[in-house]
């Protein structure tokens, strides 16, 4: 009778196939075996099955396998030919919950691979030294595979609930005159104040085609602001919001909030709505969207970002309490320093808020360069690294009127605008004179924002070489050269030009007229002493800053 290791003829295995059947084979031979079978599972999930143990499981988990690798490729195709489409279906709330789904699905049924391999292994034929070995592998194999898979489906849920609490369901936006132009209020709120009070307002304008982007900021002081046509409010003020020095454009939001909310009936933030209603009008171009950020959830998100990196031009202090009878603030939390620096959150929110000592124009220039920051370092890998925290840093966001279906576009828009020079502008000094905004000449104003607009679209950008050549020219009567691809810094009168350097060119002011470096102490010291002109002397170019 023929032995039962004896080699039987036919399509099926032996006996004594070690793969198969361990028992006869030897422990170095049983140790190698078993790693073959974790790599196996963890390179073609189904395989190590189909070879050593149930073929019916190892079939379909190698369909399933196959599929998961078709989808892949695909999605990548897509990613090569239709970037904004995959982007839709990961931010889409239904398609993406059924992305959670079917990752959860596979992670787990990954896992039962796994678990089933180390049944196939059977532990107890390797040898004593060998199992700690192989347990370790199949572990770290199982962590990587399908504990990834698993944490993929966390994060992908993760950025789904941030999605729907921050963004609309309303319907999706098209580009006005190829662009997109979004108002961004950070919300000054406080227990102390009725309603929601935008403390800094600035619109990102995107070209729908390339992603260059321009911001303009408007002083949150700003005087008879116009209402767009069509808005409710512009039958209360027809002329602009001018009833006296209370009328600051950013008292619209509370205003409507408290007294006028039945004018936009059916509108979630009428405050809001009415806001983005006077910029609209007074920049003379249409805003289709707003978001309005809380001061606490900007920093969080500085922090979730690991800081941000900018060159400052001046000494800017983190001020104390505001002494109401002396108009003046009290002793610095602390100051932050001339020179290359990287600020958390709570630097970064004491950057773009500081007014002390120098005036509102200041502030806005730092607003711009942290908003330029956020944009410039807020790059795949930061997102990918820091996503869990970046996404629950955004759930602090109060609200946005953006549609959640429209998310794919815009991200992809935010990819091509890397790496391009933001256009900006100031409605107010240094771009605009001084004087002029309790009483603005507003065809001006829309001047500038359609020069400004016209560099940063598509068309400006395949002019660019010739504008660029025509402005880095020296202007008649001066020796300076004007930054290419920059906005001039004010309208020069006929025969007299007025340059404005690159925002990035300049030098932080480290030291005093005599050369001696400042301090903190020197700061404190002159505090102390109540010498508040020297201080302002010493940091009156705090609002130069550019991004890192």
């Amino acid at each position: 009778m023929a032995s039962s290791s004896v080699l039987h003829t036919g399509s099926g295995p032996s006996l004594s196939d070690p793969v198969r059947y361990p028992v006869s084979a030897s422990p170095e031979v049983r140790t190698k075996r078993a790693f073959v079978l974790v790599l196996l599972t963890l390179l073609v999930p189904g395989s190590a099955q189909l070879v050593a143990g149930d073929r019916k499981l190892g079939r379909t988990a190698l369909r399933v396998t196959l599929a998961v690798w078709a989808v892949l490729l695909l999605a990548l195709v897509l990613l090569l030919l239709n970037r904004s489409l995959v982007i839709n279906i990961v931010t889409n709330p239904i398609t993406s919950l059924l992305l959670v789904v079917v990752l959860a699905a596979l992670a787990l049924g990954w896992a039962f691979l796994f678990l089933n391999t180390l049944r196939l292994i059977r532990p107890v034929l390797l040898a004593p030294r060998a199992r700690p070995a192989v347990g370790i592998a199949l572990v770290l194999a199982l962590v990587l595979g399908s504990g990834s898979m698993g944490y993929a489906a966390y994060l992908l849920n993760v950025g789904r609930n941030a999605i729907g609490n921050i963004f609309s369901s309303g319907p999706a936006i098209e580009p006005v005159d190829g662009r997109y132009n979004f108002l961004m209020m950070g919300g000054d709120a406080g227990d102390d104040r009725t309603g929601r009070r935008p403390d800094s307002l600035s619109i990102l304008s995107v070209d729908a085609q390339t992603g260059q982007t321009a911001i303009i900021s408007v002083p949150r002081n700003f005087q008879n602001a116009q209402f767009s046509e069509g808005s409710p409010m512009r039958a209360l003020y027809p002329d602009g919001y001018n009833c006296g020095d209370e009328c600051l454009i950013n008292a619209i939001n509370t205003e409507v909030t408290n007294e006028h909310a039945d004018l936009y009936p059916g509108v979630a933030d009428p405050g809001a709505q009415a806001t983005m209603e006077a910029v609209s009008g007074t920049l003379g171009m249409q805003i289709q969207a707003y978001v309005l950020v809380d001061m606490e959830g900007f920093s969080t998100l500085i922090d979730a970002m690991g800081g941000i990196k900018i060159k400052a031009g001046g000494w800017v202090p983190m001020s104390g309490y505001f002494d109401e009878a002396t108009k003046t603030h009290g002793m610095p939390l602390g100051w932050i320093p001339a020179g290359d620096q990287t600020l958390n959150g709570a630097q970064a929110l004491w950057y773009g808020r500081s007014r002390e000592y120098v005036d509102d124009y200041s502030r806005i220039q730092r607003q711009q360069c942290v908003q330029q920051a956020m944009l410039k370092q807020l790059d795949p890998a930061t997102l990918l690294s820091k996503f869990e925290d970046i996404a629950g840093a955004g759930t602090k966001v109060v609200e946005s009127n953006i549609s959640s279906a429209q998310l794919g576009s815009f991200l992809d828009l935010a990819i091509k605008a890397r790496g391009k020079d933001v256009k900006r502008l100031t409605i107010g000094p240094p771009d605009f004179d001084a004087s002029f905004s309790t009483n603005p000449d507003f065809d001006q104003i829309h001047e500038r924002v359609d020069q400004l607009l016209a560099s940063a679209s598509a068309k400006g950008a395949q002019s660019a070489g010739i504008a660029d050549d025509i402005m880095a020219l020296p202007q008649a009567g001066t020796g300076h050269v004007q930054a290419a691809g920059t906005v001039p810094a004010t309208l020069p009168a006929a025969g007299n030009a007025v340059q404005q350097p690159s925002p990035s060119d300049f030098t932080p002011v480290t030291t005093t007229p005599d050369g001696e470096p400042i301090t903190e102490e020197m700061l404190t010291q002159l505090k102390l002493e109540g010498n508040e002109e020297a201080i302002r002397q010493l940091v009156a170019t705090n609002g130069q800053c550019a991004p890192l």
